[in-house]
């Protein structure tokens, strides 16, 4: 996307390093043309002509914020979304991630929680619920409002119960949700251990020490030193021997820390942590 007006570029960096001061959230290293498209819309939203003047307005009021803050980190999302990722898991990282007597899981970008209740609900067909801790994360507030009650309307169902039979799903999605209301709720039928936080890849340490981190189509929006940034983080997050998930069109191909990752599914994004001598002389599986 071109600069709508000769100053909007300038503006545009003015408004992020003033989200930055104001607000602690970082945007100043997400992809250019990504900013360039949501501020335009938060723009247009907001009925506001020039960048400054909707700089004017998030500075003032924390309210105009919170919707621009909801434009700015918008993810289209479903449940089981690309259905051989959800399969090479069950396949391919099950088997190894229950030899663990507990399992940690960070789902880092977490939108409004479809990937969570996703693998929550693959987790619990796989026999593992009641050993699986769960990491929700995400910098939207209202997205881990979302998220946590696990909400969604019945409109989105059909899809979603595609998505969860290609994934390879042992029974039928209708076994984890109740319809009340026009909406499907699954929070209160999936068996699922998660804790629900505020986490900024931008800004933040590594959040925990998890065995699998699954981050998906988060770090297409990042320039390249932050999605370096990212991947340190989740190198620095997963014990030896965990596993990364990423997006699509998403790679450690060119990462700086890529040699610190073992490919397990290229096709499906899915990598694994180098184990170290050390960890492997302490009965860790190889």
């Amino acid at each position: 996307m071109q600069s709508p007006y000769p100053d909007f570029d300038l503006e545009l960096r003015l408004l992020l390093e003033a989200i930055y001061v104001k607000y602690q959230h970082d945007f100043r290293q997400y992809a250019i043309t990504t900013m360039r498209r949501r501020v335009s819309q938060a723009m247009q939203r907001l009925n506001c002509p020039t960048v400054s003047r909707l700089q004017e307005r998030v500075i003032h009021d924390p309210a105009i914020y919170s919707t621009v803050m909801g434009l700015l980190t918008v993810q289209v999302s479903e449940m089981f979304r690309d259905p051989t990722y959800f399969k090479a898991i069950r396949e391919k990282l099950i088997p190894v991630l229950e030899t663990w007597p507990f399992i940690r899981v960070w789902v880092a970008g977490c939108a409004g929680g479809e990937e969570l209740w996703s693998l929550a609900i693959l987790f619990a067909e796989e026999g593992l619920a009641d050993r699986t801790q769960f990491y929700a994360t995400d910098i939207n507030p209202e997205a881990l409002r979302e998220a946590e009650r696990g909400i969604y309307s019945v409109d989105r169902i059909a899809e979603f119960s595609s998505n969860y039979l290609a994934a390879g799903g042992r029974g039928s999605l209708s076994d984890y949700y109740a319809i009340a209301y026009g909406s499907a709720s699954f929070s209160r039928q999936v068996p699922c251990q998660a804790v629900f936080a505020d986490h900024s890849l931008a800004t933040d340490g590594a959040f925990a020490e998890v065995h699998f981190v699954s981050c998906r189509n988060v770090m297409i929006y990042f320039d390249r030193a932050l999605q370096d940034r990212a991947i340190d983080l989740f190198k620095a997050s997963l014990v030896n021997g965990g596993f990364l998930g990423l997006g699509a069109k998403e790679t450690l191909r060119f990462s700086a820390h890529g040699a610190d990752f073992e490919e397990v599914d290229g096709s499906q994004r899915i990598y694994r942590h180098r184990r170290t001598a050390m960890a492997l002389g302490h009965g860790e599986v190889a």
